[in-house]
C-alpha cells in the first residue's frame, strides 16, 4: 500500500480501536467482539512495520487499553483515588493460529539459548486485578488503568469472598504484588442479567463487562452481592526467593491465595498443542467463562532475559478460543411487553447446550435486528454464548432453510393492549404508550414496586393477579388503601395470611428514600442510579423540580436517563401517585446519618443471622450506631457473625473456615454496652 494511503487507513484504524478500547474498558458495554477487535489491531501493526516512519507514541499498538475514566475532566472529581504501579501492567499479545504459538515458541527458544519449560494456564475472561500485601495482610488492591497507573478498589475487592485479607502459613515476603483476573461465574451473571432484564435495564454484555462494572461500583457493599470470584497468576516483588513462575504459584495456594489448579508444565509445543486443544472443548464444561490458554516461560530468570515491548512481555502470548457456537432451530417468536412499554422479540429455540448452560431462549432485540437477520420461523439459526456475549442470535444458516419457513412480522400495536405502538429511535425499540391501561405495564409495576430490593412485601405474582383482577388495586398507592376485607375476598387468603401482608405494608414504610425511589419505577432508574439520585437531591421534592443540567450533575445521570426522568414528573398521574404515597406515610427524603452512640465497633464489619429478640433491623440499626458496618455475607474481613435463634448453616459453616468469632444476642449486648448508658436493650 502507497504510504498516502496507509496513512489514511492508519488513522482510520487506530480511531475505531481508541473508541472501541474506550467502550470495552471504560463503558462496558462493547461494540465489537475480541475476533473483529484483534484483527484491526493486527491490520494496523501489519501497516506500521510496513511504513515504521507512520509510528506515533499515542498509537494503540504502543499502549495497553485503559480502564480510568477520569470524571475530573468533566467537572466531576474522580470515583477512585489513582496511585502509580509498582511495576508496568501491561497486555499479552494474543493469537487464534497455533502456527503463531510456534512462532513465539521459536522467537523465545532463539533468545534464551538454553533448555526451558512452559507455564501453560487458562486465560480467564475477566478484569485484571494488582493485589498488594504487605506483611501477610492486603494492602492495596488495583485495577490495570492504562498500565501505569490504576484506579484504587481495594474495598470493593474485600468483599470478594476468595481475597484473602490475611494470608495463611508463613514465609510471605514482607511486601509483594500478585496479579489476577476478577472474573463473575456462569450462574453469577446470568442471575445478574435476569434482575436487570426484569427491571428493564440493559443487561452486561458478558462476564468480562459485568466483572468490570462490578469491580467499579461505588457503594462497595453491593460488590458482595455480586458473585464475584478471583484467581491469581502473576507475582512481582524485589528479590522473590522462586526460580519459576511456578514454584512461585504453588508457594501463593499454600498462604491461601486463589490460585488455578488448571495448569500444566509443557516441555514443547506438541505439548501445548495438546492442552490448547483438551481445554477447547473441555472449557464448554466450565462454571465460568475462559476466552483462551495463556503460554509463560516457566523459568524467571529467562522470563528477565527476554524482557518486554512497550506493551508487551515477550515471554508470554495468549491463545484464543473462538466464540462458542450453535446451530439449533428458531421455533417462534414472542413478543414480550414490560413494566415500561418496551416490545421485545424474544426467539424461542430447540434446547442447545452452550457454556454449561441449556439455552432455549435468545433475545432478538428489536424489529431491525431480525429484518438484518432475515430470519424466518423455522431458520436453523446460530447462537453464541461462551465468553463473547449473552445468548444472541448471530445468523442464519440459509443453506439449511427449507420450504415452509414464515417471515415474522414485529406487531404495530401492543400485543395485550392493543394500543398503537411508537419507535424510540435512540433505542431502535417499540413502546406502548399506554402507560395507565396496558394490564402487562401495570401488573408489572405493581410486582416491581413491592420486590424485595424495592418496598420488600410479601407478595408473589399471583397475589397481585388477583388484587388487579378485582380491581382492588390499579395504583402502586392503592395498596395502602387495602383493609382486611379486602384482602379476604381474595381466593384462598384467611385472616393471617391477610394480616401478615398488612404487615408488611406497614413495615414498607421505614424503607429509606433510594428504594422508594428504586420502587416507582421510573425508566432507566435501576436500584445503582436511584441511590445516587437520592444522595445527590436527598428528597422527592428536589429531583421533581430539577432541571436537566442539574440532574445532568449527579453521578451517572447521562442524557437518556435526565429525559426519562423528567418525562415521568411531567405525568400529573405519576405527581398524585408520590403525594398519596407521601400521605400514606412512605419516605422521601433521605434520613439524617444518627448520632454514633459509641466507638465499640469501629472498623469492625458484623453479619447479622437468625432470630432476635429484636427485629434484625434494631440489630443492624445499633451494629451502625455503634461504629460499626453491618453486612449480609460473611468474608475474611468479617469481625463477627451475630449467629440468633435458626441462624444459616452456611453463614456459619463459612464463618467456622474463615476464624470468624461467632457471638450471642448476649455477647453482642456487652459488647455495645457502655459505662453511660448500660445496656442499650
Amino acid at each position: 500500500m502507497e504510504k498516502a494511503q496507509a496513512n489514511i487507513r492508519i488513522n482510520e484504524l487506530r480511531a475505531i480501536i481508541i473508541e472501541a478500547n474506550r467502550k470495552y474498558y471504560v463503558e462496558n458495554a462493547p461494540t465489537l467482539s475480541d475476533y473483529e477487535f484483534d484483527m484491526l489491531l493486527k491490520e494496523l501493526e501489519a501497516l506500521e512495520k510496513e511504513h515504521p516512519d507512520l509510528v506515533t507514541p499515542d498509537s494503540p499498538t504502543q499502549k495497553v487499553g485503559s480502564d480510568l475514566d477520569n470524571k475530573a475532566a468533566k467537572g466531576k472529581a474522580k470515583e477512585f483515588q489513582q496511585y502509580p504501579h509498582r511495576f508496568p501492567m501491561l497486555s499479552l499479545g494474543n493469537t487464534y493460529d497455533i502456527a503463531e504459538v510456534q512462532a513465539f515458541a521459536d522467537r523465545a527458544a532463539k533468545g534464551i539459548g538454553n533448555t526451558f519449560t512452559y507455564s501453560c494456564e487458562l486465560k480467564f475472561d475477566g478484569t485484571a486485578i494488582c493485589l498488594t500485601y504487605r506483611n501477610g495482610k492486603l494492602f492495596r488492591a488495583l485495577t490495570r488503568g492504562d498500565g501505569t497507573v490504576g484506579d484504587d478498589v481495594t474495598e470493593n475487592a474485600r468483599q470478594i469472598g476468595n481475597i484473602p485479607q490475611q494470608l495463611s502459613g508463613s514465609g510471605w515476603p514482607e511486601e509483594f504484588e500478585i496479579r489476577g483476573e476478577v472474573y463473575m461465574p456462569w450462574a453469577a451473571f446470568d442471575r445478574l442479567n435476569e434482575e436487570r432484564e426484569r427491571e428493564e435495564e440493559q443487561p452486561f454484555a458478558n462476564p468480562r463487562n459485568a466483572a468490570s462494572g462490578s469491580l467499579k461500583l461505588i457503594d462497595s457493599s453491593m460488590v458482595a452481592n455480586r458473585g464475584l470470584e478471583c484467581t491469581l497468576y502473576h507475582m512481582l516483588g524485589e528479590d522473590l526467593p522462586f526460580a519459576t513462575h511456578d514454584e512461585a504459584l504453588g508457594k501463593a495456594c499454600e498462604w491461601g491465595l486463589p490460585v488455578s489448579d488448571k495448569r500444566k508444565l509443557c516441555k514443547s509445543i506438541e505439548e501445548i498443542e495438546e492442552f490448547i486443544t483438551y481445554w477447547d472443548t473441555e472449557r464448554k464444561m466450565l462454571p465460568f467463562a475462559t476466552d483462551g490458554i495463556v503460554i509463560k516461560v516457566n523459568e524467571l530468570q529467562y522470563q528477565d532475559e527476554l524482557g518486554y515491548t512497550a506493551k508487551f512481555p515477550r515471554w508470554a502470548v495468549a491463545y484464543k478460543f473462538k466464540a462458542e457456537q450453535a446451530l439449533t432451530r428458531l421455533l417462534s417468536i414472542d413478543y414480550q411487553v414490560g413494566r415500561t412499554g418496551a416490545v421485545t422479540p424474544v426467539a424461542n429455540l430447540e434446547p442447545v447446550q452452550l457454556s454449561g448452560t441449556i439455552v432455549k431462549r435468545a433475545s432478538l432485540h428489536n424489529a431491525d435486528q431480525m429484518q438484518f437477520l432475515d430470519i424466518h420461523v423455522g431458520d436453523y439459526v446460530y447462537v453464541e454464548k461462551g465468553g463473547e456475549i449473552i445468548p444472541k442470535i448471530t445468523g442464519v444458516e440459509l443453506s439449511q432453510r427449507e420450504p415452509g419457513v414464515t417471515l415474522p412480522h414485529f406487531p404495530e400495536t401492543c400485543p395485550d393492549c392493543g394500543t398503537q405502538l411508537v419507535r424510540d429511535e435512540q433505542e431502535a425499540k417499540a413502546f406502548c404508550p399506554n402507560q395507565s391501561g396496558c394490564p402487562t405495564q401495570i401488573k408489572g409495576k405493581l410486582v416491581h414496586f413491592l420486590s424485595r430490593k424495592a418496598m420488600n412485601v410479601i407478595a408473589g405474582d399471583a397475589t397481585i393477579d388477583q388484587l388487579y383482577n378485582k380491581g382492588l388495586v390499579w395504583n402502586v398507592a392503592d395498596f395502602y388503601e387495602l383493609g382486611k376485607e379486602h384482602l379476604l375476598t381474595l381466593d384462598g387468603w384467611k385472616d393471617r395470611s391477610a394480616e401478615r401482608f398488612l404487615k408488611s405494608l406497614q413495615d414498607s414504610k421505614d424503607t429509606p428514600f433510594e428504594r422508594v425511589l428504586y420502587a416507582l419505577g421510573i425508566r432507566h432508574v435501576g436500584e445503582t442510579t436511584a441511590k445516587s439520585l437520592a444522595r445527590h437531591f436527598g428528597s422527592i421534592d428536589a429531583l421533581m423540580t430539577a432541571g436537566k443540567e442539574q440532574l445532568l450533575g449527579a453521578d451517572d445521570i447521562g442524557e437518556v436517563i435526565a429525559d426519562s426522568i423528567i418525562s415521568y414528573f411531567d405525568d400529573e398521574i405519576n405527581c398524585e401517585t408520590i403525594e398519596r404515597l407521601k400521605a400514606a406515610g412512605l419516605k422521601f427524603e433521605v434520613d439524617k446519618a444518627p448520632e454514633q452512640k459509641s466507638d465499640a465497633l469501629v472498623g469492625k464489619t458484623v453479619v447479622v443471622s437468625g432470630n432476635f429478640s429484636v427485629s434484625r433491623d434494631e440489630i443492624k440499626a445499633l451494629i451502625v450506631a455503634h461504629g460499626g458496618k453491618a453486612s449480609g455475607s460473611v468474608s475474611g474481613k468479617t469481625a463477627y457473625l451475630l449467629a440468633g435463634e435458626k441462624a444459616g448453616p452456611e453463614k456459619l459453616k463459612k464463618a467456622e473456615s474463615l476464624g470468624v468469632t461467632v457471638i450471642g444476642e448476649a455477647e453482642f449486648r456487652d459488647l455495645i454496652e457502655t459505662k453511660e448508658e448500660g445496656t442499650l436493650f
